[in-house]
């Protein structure tokens, strides 16, 4: 594995940021929550969980920022490609990063590791989503040129809301966009069946948990729109257009995107456990906006001070949420520090946590201190 040179740091950075949020912050700030249990606590935290159904919080960016920035590392990773007649070497590296992707999604859902056939769900994971939408927007990145893409982004937005708003099956649709009541719900539950997460057969019939809402299946029109627009993000970034200029452009754009998602969101809410169109345009606007700040703190104005440990999370993606996702190192802090239960009380968990993802940290930097770089 060698060391990766010439790399566009502010996304390494903003994708450390995601990370670092995903795997240590949410682990530690939630226990903390219960530990400090007052109300002022609690409406922090708020920017810190995810909204029950309708609505955005700052928490909801983080699945889509991560795909986002999948999209946004397409143009660099993959555009000698393009030229080639022959493109089954960039076929065959789609189709392994799908298929992995997808077994990794499963391993973190706790399917595969739990050797017990009645808890295999397929589609339930970010990674998963990543794996379909990193399909779409690579598809079309390799044949059809910018213009198309963009027109093809357009209409698949389209597309789900119109099947969401004029199909009716079953009592399902036809405009309702409660949890019980959407197309996208009924669609996972027919497709499915068994194999969605937290569905469980009891006498002969399956049994859908009520707590889950999480729909996949036409959802993944708008996850190939989530890459694809952090693959627009990546064709500004990639350009020979001035530097100053490709961050106006992704502040400009997206400001434009989360204005019109929060307009279309008056018709058709923003729900992201549903990936809804208006969602998807307010979420991939907010990641625009993050990109266009990271690169204007980092590439050019060139802040690279104090950055390193982002890196470390960034420059390791997959890894630290396997880490975080598969691995439980809170053994480690236990064996190291439960003779301080008795002292701290309710603050014993925090510790654990925090020791957790100190743990998860240094692996990730002994990789990154050793140019080990480890990609799907």
């Amino acid at each position: 594995m060698k060391p990766v040179t010439n790399r566009l740091e502010s996304l390494d950075v903003l994708r450390g940021f995601d990370l670092f949020c995903l795997v240590a912050l949410e682990g530690i700030l939630h226990p903390l929550g219960r530990a400090i249990d007052a109300s002022w606590y609690n409406d922090f935290l708020w920017g810190f969980s995810h909204v029950k159904w309708e609505g955005f919080s700052s928490w909801d960016l983080v699945m889509p920022l991560f795909m986002f920035m999948a999209g946004v590392s397409m143009p660099f990773a993959l555009s000698r490609y393009k030229a080639m007649p022959d493109k089954w070497a960039v076929y065959r590296r789609i189709i392994k990063r799908v298929v992995l992707l997808w077994i990794f999604g499963m391993m973190c859902q706790g399917n595969l590791l739990g050797l017990d056939p009645d808890r295999i769900y397929l589609y339930s994971n970010t990674l998963q989503a990543i794996a379909m939408g990193y399909l779409i927007a690579a598809m079309l990145f390799l044949h059809v040129r910018l213009s198309v893409q963009i027109g093809t982004a357009v209409a698949l937005l389209l597309a789900y809301w119109g099947a969401m708003q004029f199909i009716s099956v079953d009592g399902y649709g036809g405009g309702n966009y409660t949890p019980d009541g959407n197309l996208a719900e009924w669609i996972d539950r027919t497709v499915l069946g068994r194999f969605r997460d937290g569905a469980v057969v009891e006498n002969g019939k399956v049994v859908f948990a009520e707590y889950y809402r999480y729909t996949w299946i036409l959802s993944s029109l708008n996850f190939g729109v989530t890459v694809l627009t952090g693959l627009f993000a990546g064709h500004i970034l990639k350009s020979g257009m001035e530097q100053k200029r490709k961050w106006q452009c992704l502040l400009g754009i997206g400001a434009a995107m989360v204005i019109l998602g929060w307009l279309w969101g008056l018709q058709l809410p923003v729900i992201k456990k549903i990936w809804t169109s208006s969602m998807v345009l307010v979420s991939s606007g907010y990641c625009f906006l993050l990109m266009g700040l990271f690169y204007y703190w980092i590439d050019y104005k060139g802040h690279r001070k104090n950055i390193t440990w982002l890196k470390v999370y960034g420059m390791n993606s997959i890894v630290a949420y396997m880490l975080a996702n598969v691995i439980s190192f809170r053994c480690i802090g236990t064996s190291l520090f439960h003779g301080l239960e008795q002292y701290i009380g309710n603050y014993y968990s925090p510790l654990i946590a925090a020791s957790n993802a100190l743990i998860i940290y240094v692996i990730l930097w002994l990789l990154y201190k050793r140019n080990i770089f480890l990609k799907v």
